[in-house]
């Protein structure tokens, strides 16, 4: 699928009238999600809730709600090979998670820029962990090993990739609902497409939540504040 194919599929999943995800040309302009206003009945009723201000979330703040006290070192999950790792082997540095996709078309840029960024800053403190998903347009219907040689050999990445998951559903995986709770987005919290990404501190709290449709280059600024603070 191509990149404005892509970034069409999950923005017509907007209401009539809702602000849409930025387009190619547009993308450099936002680097993070507004919170839009949702119909308390659905998508399809007589009133309208009255609008929120949107705000940019500022990095650095947790923006925890009183439903996520925990952090995200209180998790388990499964790497590609099937071994537990617990994420509190990541305690103190700063996480990008990606929900990543092998036959994308946001899938050449965003593992290039991230295998990028990794290298950059691996060595201060920061990690990416990338979560297969197969749960949009079916684009990683491949095993965990033909994952990983995927990612491995054409991308050269380096940065930790774990075991496929739902990020929606009645099967989304414990760290999803975590993240999602943390830091809703458009339609509510449910992920919307294939390389949404999660930043998250050195207390794992998540401080921001960016588009399918923001480049990890764009997030960077954003990733030297957090590593700095």
């Amino acid at each position: 699928m191509a990149p404005a194919t892509a970034a069409a599929a999950f923005t017509s999943l907007l209401p009539a009238g809702a602000s849409r995800l930025p387009s190619a040309a547009a993308a450099g302009a936002a680097a993070s999600f507004v919170r839009l206003p949702r119909h308390p009945t659905g998508w399809a009723g007589a009133s309208v809730a009255a609008p929120r201000t949107a705000r940019r979330r500022a990095p650095g703040i947790a923006y925890a709600t009183a439903a996520t006290e925990k952090s995200i070192y209180d998790y388990t999950v499964k790497d590609i090979d099937g071994k537990d790792v617990p994420l509190k082997r990541f305690k103190n540095k700063v996480l990008l998670i990606v929900n990543v996709a092998s036959q994308c078309g946001l899938t050449t840029a965003n593992y290039t820029e991230l295998s990028h960024i990794y290298e950059k800053y691996k060595t201060q403190g920061f990690e990416i962990l990338a979560f297969p998903c197969n749960q949009f347009g079916a684009q990683e219907p491949g095993s965990n090993s033909q994952i990983k040689q995927f990612a491995c050999t054409r991308f050269k990445a380096e940065f930790p990739i774990f075991d496929k998951v739902d990020v929606n559903g009645p099967n989304t995986a414990p760290i999803y609902k975590f993240l999602k709770s943390s830091a809703g987005g458009f339609l509510g919290d449910l992920v919307k497409w294939n390389f949404e990404k999660f930043l998250v501190d050195k207390n794992g709290k998540v401080v921001e939540r960016y588009p399918p449709t923001t480049s990890p280059f764009q997030i960077e600024k954003d990733i030297q504040k957090l590593i700095a603070a």
